[in-house]
């Protein structure tokens, strides 16, 4: 899976394409990630990808020439299909369902907005999906973009040392993931809960569903109404 990203700070990336994961999932070629600077198809003899809004107004804006020529050079190297996207504030909040939906497409191409925005001309003429990752304000795109292709490349085949570990993490069933404990068994006085000491893998798992649930009511009841709930997990989370 290829992800390019349309940005006016490509070297933001660097260090993220040299750490974890994505370092290993790179020099596997399970995913590629390409970052394009928009000011090398800026015309200007001085790069110029942003001017001043019409209308007034603080901060600058993104011009659409620069922005139009970038898309049309990466969508001309593209594997079928692919999808461009915007971050922006004003997109549709990231979910485990749309990345689930993103892993689907070869390509992935993400504009990072900077300033005050994307001249909007330029977003129409593009733009297939604006993704958000939170009602608030970054700087810029690319933290968004991190964020968005790390969600990603988790669920793609290869990535991860444990290909169960996606299945079962946050929000894969609607759920919050139940607490996790590692050695040593005591700390701090408190106990590692018995069962999970018990090797019994049935108890152990269902002990496991009945804290993702108790986790989910306690901190994030809304995800509730997106899953299905059993007759047993209705009456302990009536009984907690």
């Amino acid at each position: 899976m290829t992800y390019n990203v349309l940005t006016l700070f490509p070297q933001m990336f660097v260090s993220v394409y040299e750490s974890s994961i994505w370092a290993r999932a790179i020099e596997s070629k399970k995913i590629a990630v390409n970052t394009v600077d928009i000011r090398e198809f800026a015309k200007d003899k001085h790069r110029r990808a942003d001017d001043y809004p019409f209308g007034g107004g603080s901060g600058m804006v993104l011009k659409p020439e620069p922005v139009h020529a970038c898309f049309e050079n990466v969508e001309t190297g593209c594997k079928e299909p692919y999808i461009n996207i915007y971050m922006s504030p004003c997109g549709k909040q990231l979910t485990h369902n749309t990345v689930i939906d993103l892993i689907k497409y070869s390509s992935v191409n993400i504009l990072c907005g900077h300033y005050e925005g994307v001249d909007a001309r330029a977003v129409e003429q593009h733009i297939d999906l604006e993704i958000s990752i939170g009602d608030f304000v970054l700087t810029g795109g690319e933290i968004g973009a991190m964020v968005l292709i790390d969600a990603c490349m988790r669920h793609i085949e290869g990535v991860l040392g444990n290909e169960e570990s996606a299945k079962t993490e946050s929000f894969a069933d609607a759920l919050l993931e139940h607490p996790q404990y590692t050695r040593p068994a005591v700390f701090g006085g408190k106990e590692v809960p018995e069962v999970l000491l018990s090797g019994h893998h049935a108890n152990i798992e269902s002990y496991q569903r009945r804290m993702s649930i108790y986790e989910t009511a306690k901190k994030r009841p809304d995800l509730l109404s997106k899953t299905v709930l059993t007759n047993a997990d209705i009456s302990y989370i009536t009984k907690k």
